[in-house]
């Protein structure tokens, strides 16, 4: 082996440069579970950056942090109030007042380079967005404004059109408008990410062409294993999106993952999910995203009563709502330990993992934001 070659290696995390031997290590002669597997696990996910493509952080307390420390996140995309301008300057107000007043514990992540110091300082690293666009109102120049206060991701449309586009549960499927068109450059120029979790199917296919880099998705789930679903993405979409470097993020609702042909989604049912898109994406362009409280909605306080009923009423049958809404072993702070564990069952090398835990989300971040 020539020296770059072992160069090279050095630097691999264990398993991607020897994935064959992370297979052999899965159990022992006796076809058991290897014991030592466990304690492996555990050393890769705290070496690992973990960054979570959706929280919601809405009525964040004493117990959001202590769900924080158990969690081992690196960062988050913290889902923000957007009804309109003045609500969404007052809640990136809120959030630079809580990570100034915790900075042992917070950091502001307007680049990817504050990922990476959250990870060397044990820190989390907090990004805001939106997840609806009517922030904007009227004038392309709030964007600028929005970009100021720390604004580093929106989201261009929620479930129904706004005056960019279309959404996924809109009767129409007109994809983005003019003006729809004229927020991606802005946001493109600025260095925001253009995400299309909740877009119209037009409205996705337009966010991704017309975006100069590569769109987010960063908290969805793929059509071909839940048909019909207003909020799953193609196959095409999570192609094209890939092709410009863009990462979907799978999300943690079990609802939204659907349910197997037996009727129960299970944890399994979520890594299928991971397992497809990376078939159809690609490794480098998959990651992981929540889209609840740090948490979990259980520990949240979310109950039938004031969860999932008024959900019958805010969203359009096409949702397909369920209770309960959550897989179990998702529906906690070490959430995605579990999913490490179900991946490593299934072959993924250490590096593979590490790369679907957050090294996807910080390499699209470093090509996104600006330094």
């Amino acid at each position: 082996m020539d020296t770059k070659r072992r160069d090279l290696l050095k630097l691999l995390p264990l398993g991607a440069a020897f994935p064959w031997q992370l297979m052999n290590d899965l159990v022992d002669g006796t076809n058991q579970p290897n014991p030592g597997l466990k304690q492996d696990l555990e050393q890769l996910y705290k070496k690992a950056m973990i960054i979570d493509g959706l929280v919601i952080p809405r009525g964040w307390d004493e117990d959001s942090f202590k769900a924080l420390t158990k969690s081992g996140y690196t960062g988050f995309n913290a889902s923000l109030a957007s009804g309109n301008l003045k609500v969404a300057l007052a809640a990136l107000a809120d959030w630079r007042k809580r990570v100034k007043e915790n900075s042992d514990k917070l950091i502001h992540a307007t680049t990817a380079r504050h990922f990476v110091e959250a990870k060397k300082e044990n820190k989390t690293a907090v990004m805001f967005g939106f997840q609806n666009a009517t922030m904007i109102e009227k004038s392309i120049d709030n964007i600028n404004t929005l970009y100021d206060a720390g604004t580093r991701w929106i989201q261009l449309t929620y479930n129904q059109r706004n005056l960019l586009g279309d959404g996924c549960t809109e009767r129409t499927n007109a994809g983005l408008s003019d003006f729809g068109i004229e927020a991606v450059e802005r946001m493109n120029e600025l260095g925001i990410v253009v995400d299309l979790s909740h877009c119209g199917r037009q409205t996705t296919n337009d966010g991704i062409k017309f975006s100069k880099t590569g769109a987010s998705l960063n908290h969805t789930m793929c059509e071909a294993l839940y048909k019909n679903h207003p909020r799953a993405k193609t196959d095409a979409q999570i192609k094209a999106m890939a092709d410009k470097g863009g990462v979907i993020g799978i999300i943690c609702l079990g609802y939204m993952i659907g349910p197997d042909p037996g009727g129960e989604t299970t944890l399994d049912s979520y890594v299928d999910h991971i397992d497809h898109a990376v078939k159809i994406a690609g490794i480098d362009h998959v990651g992981v995203a929540a889209d609840f409280a740090i948490q979990g909605l259980e520990a949240d306080g979310a109950t039938r009563e004031n969860w999932y009923v008024p959900r019958l009423t805010r969203f359009k049958p096409s949702y397909q709502v369920r209770w309960p809404p959550w897989i179990p072993e998702l529906d906690k702070p070490n959430r995605y330990r579990s999913v490490a564990r179900l991946l490593q069952k299934r072959g993924y090398s250490s590096g593979d993992i590490e790369k679907i835990l957050g090294q996807n989300w910080l390499r699209y971040f470093r090509e996104t934001l600006k330094s």
